[in-house]
């Protein structure tokens, strides 16, 4: 289970799972938290969103897959496609062993404030906390 303390409070939240990050240029980095991860268990295949996809906010856009399961992964925000971390196709095992600084990919937000209404910590933890019960 995961510990509320372990949750970066400089990151927002998604009810699906999806952390996000803000950097500096106002462009947002996005990756699965320490609890998706730790359901899913090893990471075997990460499939990313192609660069320059536009992507509506709760939109299906990128996949993981570990020995148990695969999942998606949804974009939190609408905006589109910057980058992605050409890492994970031969590491996905990054996003196990460093959760929050193994980004799947980087989005330019159409807008900040979608992004500054998203979960804080607190809030993705009680989402979390509700899902164990």
């Amino acid at each position: 289970m995961s510990n509320p303390a372990d949750l970066p409070s400089n990151l927002k939240y998604t009810a699906s799972h999806e952390w996000v990050k803000t950097e500096a240029d106002g462009t947002i980095s996005v990756g699965i938290t320490q609890h998706a991860q730790e359901l899913l268990g090893d990471m075997v295949f990460v499939e990313s969103p192609e660069v320059g996809r536009k992507l509506k906010a709760k939109e299906e856009c990128a996949v993981v897959e570990s020995v148990k399961a695969a999942a998606d992964v949804y974009a939190p925000v609408s905006g589109e496609v910057i980058a992605v971390n050409g890492d994970l196709d031969s590491s996905p095992e990054n996003i196990n062993s460093d959760p929050y600084g193994a980004w799947m990919f980087k989005m330019k937000p159409d807008s900040a404030a979608d992004v500054a209404v998203l979960l804080d910590a607190a809030a993705y933890q009680a989402v979390v906390d509700s899902e164990a019960h």
